[in-house]
């Protein structure tokens, strides 16, 4: 049953295609030698979506199809919250944007707001996004792709850049973070590390402070695939700690259980 089970999973991951690939390349040059993450190219992270509640962002999440989002459990996402793809400059009224309403919540069941863990929550949206140059899913791993430790991966969002910054950042922005065994970011955190976490960073650069269930990307077979959704971290800003995602791969038979039923 669970070998039918993975095979239905590998099938589905499959089955989504033109994912991964922006049309707006990246500039991805500088990456390694930032410290605090740096704007990025308008439109070429086209999954990313911001989630705004009475016009103000308060969380991220990913396209992962036309009709689906992505996004933290924490976030606490409500219907009457909007879908906000393509946008770059919080500010610009120029952008080529789409407000999208969302038809249906679908929180993990299992998520534990005392400890984070299963921090995952799926967006039906009321009217599907129409793709464009910056509006386009991620790819979904499948449930046996591997993301060993040391790999670099890049995590986006609109959070702070300093600790006393009293307002998050207009323009997008991307940061490049190491990938950790469990085993080593236990070293950390403690066994408040779970199976369904992984871990990135603690290498001079963290996410920026408030960028909440964001993306965690990495690059396979020429495709950017989602391997992690931002959960938690220290929030003091320090860059010595890794931050804790929740590891997708853990995630696929619930996202295609949903999917499929709904």
């Amino acid at each position: 049953m669970a070998f039918l089970q993975l095979l239905s999973c590998l099938a589905f991951v499959a089955a989504v295609s033109g994912c991964g690939v922006p049309t707006i390349k990246p500039d991805l040059s500088n990456m390694l030698k930032m410290t605090k993450g740096e704007d990025v190219i308008p439109g070429s992270w086209p999954w990313q979506v911001t989630l705004q509640r009475r016009g103000a962002h308060f969380c991220g999440g990913s396209i992962i199809n036309n009709k689906w989002v992505v996004t933290a459990a924490h976030c606490k996402v409500k219907r009457t919250d909007r879908v906000v793809a393509g946008r770059h400059n919080m500010r610009s009224h120029r952008e080529n944007i789409q407000v999208l309403k969302i038809a249906q919540v679908f929180r993990n069941k299992n998520f534990d707001m005392v400890g984070l863990s299963n921090d995952i929550t799926l967006l039906k949206l009321a009217t599907p996004a129409h793709y464009q140059d910056n509006v386009s899913p991620v790819c979904l791993p499948s449930v046996s792709d591997d993301f060993p430790e040391g790999t670099t991966c890049i995590t986006t969002g609109w959070g702070k850049n300093k600790q006393d910054a009293r307002r998050r950042l207009n323009i997008l922005q991307q940061a490049a973070l190491p990938l950790l065994s469990n085993t080593k970011c236990k070293t950390f955190w403690g066994n408040i590390i779970k199976d369904s976490m992984i871990c990135a960073g603690a290498n001079g650069i963290s996410p920026c402070m408030g960028d909440s269930s964001g993306p965690l990307i990495c690059k396979k077979k020429g495709t950017w695939t989602l391997v992690g959704i931002a959960s938690w971290g220290n929030f003091s800003f320090s860059t010595n700690s890794p931050f804790a995602f929740t590891r997708v791969t853990k995630f696929i038979p619930f996202i295609k259980e949903t999917l499929d039923n709904n």
